[in-house]
């Protein structure tokens, strides 16, 4: 259980780094003359193995952080199926794999797409994508407007997913 949170603290990592990636090319936001006077917002967050290990249960939202620079979500997530073709035009997925095996599907075309909520389309297969065997500790990121499908799990698939919008 220990593992897991280190591999959570892991990924938030990841996630804080492609953040930060992605905001060196962003605009320069226009300076907030009344910093000073803020006090800061964020806050350590901590999960203890107990709610770690009931989210898992579940396949549930573990935290959702939204402030004015960034918004991001982690989820952990539990398959005993392959899923739905999926598409975010918002968000970058960061899987970090921590049991079982799937056959992953990214890129393509998703086949009979659907919008299912905003900026989200899911969708019956996948066409033309690349297929990769994930496993017990590999990390996959697949970037936001990217197809991607689990087509084959092993029951149970546990992993962590960062979204980083």
């Amino acid at each position: 259980m220990r593992i897991r949170m280190n591999c959570l603290r892991y990924i938030v990592a990841c996630g804080i780094l492609l953040w930060i990636t992605g905001a060196s090319t962003a605009q320069t936001p226009t300076p907030d003359t009344n910093a000073a006077n803020k006090k800061p917002t964020s806050e350590v967050t901590y999960f203890e193995t107990a709610k770690v290990n009931a989210s898992f249960e579940k396949a549930a939202l573990l935290v959702e952080g939204d402030t004015p620079d960034s918004h991001y979500k982690i989820l952990t997530a539990r398959r005993d199926k392959p899923g739905q073709s999926e598409l975010h035009s918002k968000d970058t997925d960061l899987i970090y794999i921590l049991e079982g095996t799937a056959r992953f599907v990214t890129g393509g075309e998703i086949v009979e797409g659907k919008t299912t909520e905003p900026d989200e389309i899911r969708g019956a297969s996948i066409k033309d994508g690349t297929t990769r065997k994930l496993a017990k500790g590999d990390v996959i990121i697949v970037p936001s407007g990217v197809p991607h499908q689990f087509v084959e799990v092993s029951n149970p698939f546990l992993y962590y997913v960062v979204k980083v919008r």
